[in-house]
C-alpha cells in the first residue's frame, strides 16, 4: 500500500527551543501528502490501490476476447495497455497491476459509472447518448451493423426477413438499429436477445433465429474463430454507423487528458496503424485471420491525432 509521507520526529529535536518545537509540530501535517492529493477520482483511487480495473468482452474478437488460455487478449486490450502505461506515469507509479474485470454488453456501461471498472476495453460504440453518462476515448475503429445468416438463406438484405427472427445481443446499439428498421420498413421482426455475442452466434447455428445483426467486424470475427466461412455469411447494407472508444467515467479532464494523451503518444511514434495490423490484418494468436484492411476514415483519424501534437 502507498503511504504518505510523514516526517518523524527525530529525537535531537527535542534538543530545540519549545518554540522551534512547536513550529515544527504544527508544519508536519502540512508536509505530509495524502495518496492521490490533487488528482482526479479514478487516478487518485489507482495511485492509492496501486491497481487500474479493466473491463474486458470475453466474445468480441479481434476487439476483447479470450485466448486458447482463457487469458483476455485483443486490440482494444493493447490500447489499454497503453492508457496504463500513460497512468503510470501521471500517478508516478510504473508497477501499476491490472485487474481484469468481465462485463457483457449490457452491464458494462453501469460498471464504469458505479466505478467497478476504470476502463472498458471492448467493443463499444461512442455515441451522444451514450456520452451522457460515461467518456470515450479518441476513435480507435469504425463499424456498422450488418446482418449474418446461413450461407443457403435467401436474405441478402433487412427487406428479405420480413416476419422472421433476428437475434441481437442485448445492450448494444445494434438492438436499437434493428428496432428501427423494423418500424420505418414495417417488417414485422422477431427481434431477439441474448446476453452476449458468443450466445447470439449460437442462437444461429441452433437455427433459433433466422438472422444474427450486429456490427460487421464483429460478425466476421467470429465466423473467423469459428472457422464456419462455409457456414455463414455477412449481407446487407448497414444498417448504422457505429465509431468505437475506449469508455471511462465522465467528467475527469485529467483522466481525459491521459487517455489522450496515450492514444497521442501510440500515433506519434507510428505504433497505432502497426497496432491495427497485428489484429485485423496478420493472424491472430488464436491462429484467425480476418484480413480487414484500415479504412480511410480511420487512417484519416489517426494522423489528426498525430498532427493534434
Amino acid at each position: 500500500m502507498h503511504r504518505a509521507r510523514w516526517r518523524p520526529i527525530r529525537a535531537e529535536r527535542l534538543l530545540l527551543p519549545a518554540c522551534l518545537l512547536a513550529a515544527s509540530l504544527l508544519a508536519a501535517p502540512v508536509s505530509a501528502q495524502p495518496a492521490g492529493e490533487g488528482l482526479s477520482p479514478t487516478l487518485a483511487n489507482i495511485k492509492a490501490t496501486h491497481t487500474v480495473r479493466i473491463g474486458y468482452r470475453e466474445s468480441s474478437p479481434p476487439f476483447s476476447f479470450l485466448d486458447h488460455s482463457n487469458r483476455p487478449i485483443g486490440y482494444s486490450l493493447e490500447l489499454c495497455d497503453a492508457i496504463v502505461e500513460e497512468i503510470g506515469t501521471e500517478v508516478d507509479d510504473a508497477n501499476l497491476k491490472v485487474d481484469y474485470v468481465k462485463v457483457t454488453s449490457d452491464d458494462r456501461i453501469p460498471a464504469v459509472v458505479d466505478k467497478k471498472i476504470d476502463l472498458e476495453c471492448g467493443s463499444t460504440t461512442a455515441n451522444a447518448e451514450r456520452g451522457k453518462l460515461v467518456a470515450f476515448s479518441p476513435l480507435m475503429f469504425v463499424a456498422g451493423t450488418k446482418l449474418m445468416v446461413p450461407k443457403a438463406s435467401s436474405v441478402t438484405q433487412v427487406g428479405d426477413l420480413k416476419g422472421k427472427t433476428v437475434v441481437v445481443t442485448k445492450g448494444t446499439t445494434n438492438e436499437q438499429a434493428m428496432h428501427n428498421v423494423d418500424a420505418k420498413q414495417k417488417l414485422g421482426l422477431n427481434i431477439v436477445t441474448s446476453p452476449d455475442h458468443e450466445q447470439s452466434y449460437q442462437m444461429l447455428v441452433d437455427g433459433k433465429a433466422d438472422a444474427f445483426a450486429t456490427d460487421d467486424i464483429l460478425l466476421y470475427g467470429l465466423i473467423a474463430r469459428h472457422k464456419s466461412q462455409d457456414k455463414f455469411r455477412v449481407t446487407g447494407d448497414y444498417l448504422s454507423y457505429d465509431p468505437y472508444g475506449i469508455m471511462y467515467r465522465k467528467g475527469e479532464p485529467q483522466m481525459k487528458e491521459v487517455v489522450e494523451r496515450a492514444f497521442r503518444r501510440l500515433a506519434s511514434n507510428r505504433d497505432i496503424v502497426p497496432l491495427y495490423n497485428k489484429w485485423f490484418v496478420a493472424r491472430l494468436p488464436t491462429g484467425e485471420k480476418l484480413n480487414v484492411a484500415i479504412s480511410p476514415q480511420l487512417e484519416e483519424a489517426f494522423k489528426v491525432l498525430d498532427e493534434n501534437q
